[in-house]
């Protein structure tokens, strides 16, 4: 399975999704690199954090257990398999439905990262 590299620029907060291989040393925005977003593994609000899910009709239901305020909250969810990757974009609530199968979800908070779970 390849990698799940995302990008950020610290200035303005834009979000890159590298696709494949990254070949090149550096990505850029605002002109300054761009960080790579790593998972969070643990902190003070890991349960409000890490997706979690239950398999109800071969079916995936995610939710996140976070709050949804205009300031603070889950931008996406995303579930990576061997040769997927599904992306959800929120709104109004931390939850999205995948059909099942085993891999890696992903929930990206504004304010706190990338959280991840593996799916078994």
């Amino acid at each position: 399975m390849e990698d799940f590299i995302i990008k950020k620029c610290e200035k303005c907060g834009n979000l890159v999704k590298v696709i494949g291989p990254l070949k090149c040393e550096m990505l850029s925005c605002c002109n300054d690199e761009m960080t790579t977003v790593k998972e969070n593994s643990e902190d003070a609000s890991f349960e409000k954090h890490v997706p979690s899910y239950e398999i109800k009709n071969d079916k995936l239901e995610v939710t996140v257990n976070h709050v949804m305020d205009k300031d603070h909250f889950i931008e996406w969810i995303c579930f990576k398999t061997e040769n997927r990757e599904e992306f959800v974009y929120l709104k109004d609530e931390a939850k999205a439905t995948f059909p099942y199968q085993k891999g890696t979800l992903y929930a990206y908070c504004n304010k706190h990262g990338l959280w991840s779970k593996e799916v078994q």
